[in-house]
This record gives structure tokens, C-alpha cells and sequence, in this order.
């Protein structure tokens, strides 16, 4: 397993290093696999990079040995891996619950534009862990399906958050910084992404969001900014 990029371990310590071995142990083929990885998502951003890697490796042997084993099994698989492989091979909207293994479609997500940063500081998704509190919280139930069916957009970007926020800009402050300049640009809500670094800023169109993006791309420093949308 190879990977040029120079924050990217090689070999056995990579997770699709280890994705492949899991599937040669669980199904019982032996052969030669050689995996490349052409690194584009930035490290340590909070974009699943390194689980998608893993998905992609096991999806890829299944579907290369004639698919041994089944979507069910393969993603019990990808959770000895990680809590967000199972997502990846889902590979499509999903509720999720659990640790994240517990997996059912979702279909109707407004369809957002968004824009990207990621401010250049990767954050350790065990040391956000080991800042988040973790007291008990009060016995608050949010009805998530009905979030995501909310009919205004800028009442479905009202509600959403993310609970890993408050460690990681302790350990990133510049996650802070991003979020504001997004909501500076027009965002209707800026969030972060997974356990960070990156933050992203949710338009209701493609307009707003390319002169998000146009505006944000001239700040000089060690920002780099994306523009993309929802897969819906």
C-alpha cells in the first residue's frame, strides 16, 4: 500500500491496508493486491477520508472476487475498521445511529450548495474525544427525520449542530474563524465537520455560493476552500 502524501502512513498502518486484510482473513483468499491512494482530501479534516479509503478497498476486493460476502456482512466489516466506514459503503443519505453502524435511508434533503474550508490545522479525532463532556445531559429527544423534512431551508439549517464543535475549536480556534467568515458571506448555517478541522457553510443556491466561494479563496493564509453541494 503506497501513498505519496507525506502525513499519510504507508503500509499496515493504514486503515485501507488494514481493510484489505480483513477481507482476505474474513473470506479466505489469499492474492497480491496492491492499493495506490492518490490523496486529495485534506488530513486530519473531519471528511472521512481515511474511511471512505477503507470502504472503497473493501467494496472494491468484494466486487473484483465476485462479491463473497453481503452488504450486511461487509459493512459488520467495516465497523471492526471504523464507526464511519459502514456509512461509506452504504454510499448513499442516511440516518444514522448507535456509534453510526445503525444505518437507514434517507431521501429529501434540501438540496443545498455549500462551501468548504478547511483552515490547515488537522485536529486528532481521539484527542476531541477526550475534551468532549460527557456528563449526563438532560433527557432532550430530537426527532432527526423531522429536521431533515423541515419545509424551509432556513429552518432546517436552524436546527442542525454538532456537539464535537466546542473541543475541537479548543484544540483548532481557527474553526471559530471559519465558521464566522461563512456566516459573514450569507451562509444560512456554518458548522464543522465530523470532529474537524473543516467547516462548511450551507447556501441556498449556487450564486450565493460561488460568491462565498470567490470571496473566501482571495483570504490569503493557510486556508483552503472548496465549493461543492449535497449528494441527494
Amino acid at each position: 500500500m503506497t501513498c505519496p502524501h507525506r502525513l499519510v502512513p504507508s503500509g499496515r498502518a493504514n486503515l485501507a491496508w488494514k481493510a484489505a486484510a480483513a477481507f482476505f482473513a474474513e473470506t479466505g483468499f489469499a492474492a497480491k493486491t496492491v492499493v495506490s491512494i492518490d490523496k486529495h482530501i485534506p488530513v486530519g479534516a473531519g471528511l472521512g477520508g481515511g474511511s471512505s479509503d477503507a470502504a472503497a478497498v473493501l467494496t472494491g476486493l468484494n466486487h473484483l472476487f465476485e462479491n463473497p460476502l453481503t452488504a450486511d456482512r461487509l459493512m459488520m466489516l467495516g465497523l471492526r475498521l471504523g464507526a464511519d466506514v459502514p456509512f461509506f459503503i452504504y454510499g448513499q443519505p442516511a440516518i444514522a445511529a448507535g456509534i453510526g453502524e445503525k444505518l437507514s435511508p434517507f431521501t429529501g434533503l434540501p438540496r443545498f450548495n455549500l462551501v468548504l474550508i478547511y483552515p490547515g490545522c488537522p485536529v486528532s479525532t481521539a484527542e476531541v474525544y477526550k475534551k468532549l463532556n460527557l456528563a449526563l445531559t438532560k433527557n432532550k429527544k430530537i426527532n432527526t427525520k423531522f429536521i431533515f423534512k423541515s419545509r424551509w431551508e432556513a429552518d432546517f439549517a436552524r436546527r442542525l449542530y454538532n456537539a464535537l464543535e466546542p473541543p475541537a475549536i479548543k484544540l483548532c480556534p481557527e474553526i471559530s474563524d471559519a465558521k464566522q467568515a461563512l456566516m459573514d458571506c450569507g451562509a444560512l448555517k456554518a458548522l464543522m465537520s465530523g470532529s474537524g478541522s473543516s467547516v462548511f457553510g450551507l447556501f441556498p443556491d449556487a450564486e450565493q455560493a460561488r460568491q462565498a466561494f470567490d470571496q473566501l479563496s482571495a483570504r490569503r493564509g493557510t486556508w483552503q476552500v472548496f465549493e461543492t453541494s449535497l449528494i441527494c
